[in-house]
């Protein structure tokens, strides 16, 4: 069992008991509880193989944006299991190869079709944000949302945020993420879970969203695609093997479901999420056995990088993972020291006994829908990958999308909440309301916002794919 036994801020709270099978074994979950989640809590590591090589595969992001769950679910393969909730009589298998097609077709359901003035793809704090001022201007919009939980990443992030009181500034992420969730509910704003936007069919401006075995075509007059951004993956011999996580999924295996990660964990990248994320593992009692950084010098705040050391946490720059060792899941890493050129010195390799790996290392936008709907993307490195062009309202070249959030360029999460606000409010200017003096004003914060050492390179790649 993982199970986080005791936590100094979260109090992890059991639903009702949930049965269903695993390769023919009933295996007991929870109600809330993803089937990944619940198999990794008892101690499942390997839900897949790989198609070609036919390596072990297990969890790596957590939030159904990679493929490595993928397991067969009631005869239907291919099914992200790390964003599907656990379901009485469930039948769960692993998965070889690509997987076979599903028993029954009757399995699926007949499609549907929804119109709205508005659709948001994603309910992190800009998708989130977006859809509320929306209906405070009388607008219902549908938010879609591939996860179980409204509020993104924030449902995840225990620490406070930096910045002004008006950026809730002194708030936990977790915090955030209920107040938004709340005024959601309150205002009875339209919101499908566990959904999953797969297809932009630009056309017939048609939104295609699976959910619940079920088609539905959702057409609207101007969508806001809020989808955020996935974990980047570096290459070095064994990152596929389970007990190799990216940083957030770490954070959400620990501080959504209370389940350990692993007991021995190894951290790749020094950047603010690395050092926040090591620094949770430690209150989940998890043993951090260093942080390792490519760079001369670490790229997080000094705050964060202080807290690790005070705990005895080794924070090695100009240090890289050189390879994952173990089978069928990680037992060891090995790591390498690095010239000023970033090439391997030979003879400074380290052997850690760890279980586990969580990689740091970078997001990359999750843009797939804008590129299907044929918006005009620029690669930026600045803004973590391939972005839409955009002008400062975040209309992107297509004149009825929108976008808003780290899908526009890898930021903080109030940045993502005001880029929410500036979205909703150019939709709503177009939509014949008064709102030029708020967008004005929430511009101006969002400049100042960025008015800093860490913003330097995000506003230079702004620069680079804004048009006027």
């Amino acid at each position: 069992m993982r199970e986080i036994q005791a936590h100094p801020i979260l109090n992890f709270k059991k639903g009702k008991e949930v049965s269903f099978f695993f390769n023919g074994s009933k295996i007991i979950a929870y109600d809330g509880e993803n089937i990944a989640m619940a198999l990794y809590r008892l101690g499942i590591d390997v839900f897949s193989e790989s198609p070609k090589l036919h390596r072990p595969r297990g969890m790596f992001c957590a939030i159904g944006k990679c493929s490595s769950c993928m397991m067969r679910v009631n005869g239907i393969p291919n099914v992200r299991t790390c964003v599907l909730p656990v379901k009485e009589n469930m039948i769960v298998e692993t998965q070889s190869y690509y997987g076979k097609l599903p028993d029954k077709v009757e399995n699926f359901k007949k499609s549907i079709e929804i119109s709205k003035d508005v659709a948001i793809v994603g309910a992190g704090p800009a998708g989130a944000t977006a859809s509320i001022t929306l209906k405070e201007y009388g607008i219902n919009p549908i938010i879609i949302e591939q996860n179980s939980l409204l509020g993104g990443q924030l449902v995840k992030q225990t620490h406070k945020f930096f910045g002004s009181e008006r950026e809730k500034a002194g708030i936990r992420g977790i915090k955030i993420a209920e107040e938004l969730i709340q005024q959601i509910e309150e205002m009875n704003i339209d919101a499908l879970v566990n959904s999953t936007a797969f297809g932009f069919y630009p056309e017939e401006n048609i939104l295609g969203v699976f959910r619940d075995n079920q088609f539905i075509k959702i057409s609207a007059k101007y969508y806001l695609i809020a989808t955020g951004a996935s974990e980047k993956m570096i290459p070095f011999p064994g990152n596929d093997l389970p007990g190799v996580f990216g940083a957030g999924a770490a954070q959400t295996i620990m501080n959504v479901f209370g389940i350990k990660p692993g007991n021995k964990i190894l951290m790749i990248g020094a950047g603010n999420v690395g050092l926040i994320v090591s620094y949770q593992l430690l209150q989940a009692g998890v043993e951090v056995k260093a942080v390792v950084e490519a760079m001369d010098e670490i790229g997080g705040y000094f705050v964060h990088a202080s807290k690790l050391r005070r705990f005895g946490v080794p924070i090695l720059t100009k240090t890289t993972i050189k390879e994952a060792v173990g089978y069928p899941r990680v037992e060891k890493a090995i790591t390498v020291n690095l010239d000023d050129s970033f090439n391997e010195i030979p003879g400074t390799e380290k052997e850690w006994d760890v279980d586990t790996i969580c990689l740091s290392t970078g997001l990359i936008p999750s843009v797939n829908l804008l590129a299907q709907a044929g918006c005009d993307l620029k690669y930026s490195p600045h803004l973590g990958g391939y972005v839409p062009i955009r002008n400062k309202y975040l209309m992107t070249t297509k004149e009825n999308i929108y976008v808003a959030g780290d899908v526009d360029g890898i930021e903080e999460a109030s940045i993502a909440m005001l880029e929410g606000r500036i979205a909703a409010l150019s939709i709503l200017e177009k939509m014949g309301f008064n709102t030029q003096n708020k967008i004005t004003d929430i511009l101006n914060e969002l400049k100042s916002l960025r008015n800093g050492p860490f913003s330097k390179k995000v506003v230079q790649g702004i620069k680079e794919v804004e048009y006027e």
